[in-house]
């Protein structure tokens, strides 16, 4: 164990008990710092019931979202940097996220919003499973590391490219708007039903990411490595993509979208935990919830005009990381 590194479990619990109260502070603050016990304190029995649905149906939701697309980010992340071996990966990289904002900006775009809630959503999921099927097809078989990024980045460009056609043909210009702010990542005014839709996906992501654990350690080694240990690369990409595409497409499908945070997240725990992409993954997972619902918590603060997006606190604090992080591979470099 290297100096300032501590034993992966010890980091785990502490971000554990970070990230559970974290949880509990975005069930029990809300706008402006108001605690909902001292809401109880002063209602009559009538307006608790109804603070007690809010409670069920709004501080829930949202605390829940924060947790489950914070684990998926942080996960997603440290998965990917593990896979292509490139620390400036994160889940936006393979276009899945794109394709997810597209599909449910489709739905805005058609009107069909207005008719369930849930069709935004499916649109998002709808989007992201296709641009996963686009980019397998793009990549071929068995895939190189090289053709994986190249597609990804050209399936973002492609989905951004739509998403900003379907903004400008908007005959609304008020649905225009709600798309935009749709698009800067919010866990404002969501409820159970979408938490109970996406939980399912994101399970799933996350088992076939955290599968390829092992084989990300001898992958680390370099890939003729990995086989001489028995470990498939088309296998062992294809259930990572696949994984962090469906748990990242129903994260944007009901959040929109959240950047950096897979980024920043993996290159914070990576001096705690070591170099090794597989004790990366939990630590990761439970930092990018605490990173989540910290940045949610941000947001209330301000008691006059309109909340802050998660998306745009995220970035604000992402994108200085990114431009430290790009100028110490410079220095590392030359």
């Amino acid at each position: 164990m290297r100096r300032g590194e501590l034993a992966p479990w010890v980091v785990n619990v502490v971000l554990a008990v970070l990230a559970t109260a974290l949880f509990a502070a975005s069930i029990y603050i809300g706008r402006g710092g108001e605690l909902l016990a001292e809401k109880f304190a002063i209602m009559s029995e009538t307006d608790r019931d109804i603070a007690a649905l809010v409670f069920s149906e709004v501080r829930l939701p949202r605390a829940l979202l924060g947790l489950l697309t914070g684990a998926t980010l942080g996960l997603s992340g440290a998965v990917l940097q593990g896979l292509l071996r490139n620390p400036l990966a994160e889940p936006g990289l393979i276009g899945v996220s794109g394709g997810a904002a597209l599909g449910a900006v489709l739905i805005f775009y058609s009107g069909a919003a207005a008719g369930s809630v849930m069709l935004i959503p499916t649109g998002g999921v709808l989007g992201a499973l296709a641009t996963l099927a686009i980019l397998y097809l793009l990549a071929g078989r068995n895939p190189s590391i090289v053709t994986i990024i190249l597609a990804g980045v050209a399936l973002s460009a492609f989905t951004g490219a739509l998403t900003s056609l379907a903004l400008n043909l908007s005959p609304n210009p008020y649905a225009a708007l709600e798309i935009v702010f749709w698009m800067l990542g919010s866990l404002t005014d969501r409820s159970m039903m979408q938490v109970w839709f996406v939980l399912p996906f994101m399970g799933l992501g996350w088992l076939l990411a955290a599968s390829t654990a092992r084989a990300l350690d001898a992958l680390a080694l370099g890939e003729e490595t990995a086989a001489t240990l028995g470990f498939s690369m088309r296998s062992v990409t294809l259930r990572a993509i696949l994984g962090t595409g469906l748990a990242v497409g129903a994260a944007v499908s009901v959040t929109g979208v959240i950047g950096f945070v897979g980024l920043v997240v993996p290159h914070l725990m990576r001096p705690l935990v070591g170099q090794r992409p597989a004790s990366l993954l939990l630590p990761s997972a439970l930092g990018g919830a605490a990173l989540v619902l910290a940045a949610d918590l941000v947001v209330r603060l301000p008691l006059n005009g309109p909340e802050l997006k998660i998306g745009v606190v995220t970035a604000l604090l992402g994108a200085p990381f990114f431009l430290w992080l790009v100028l110490r591979t410079r220095r590392e470099n030359a």
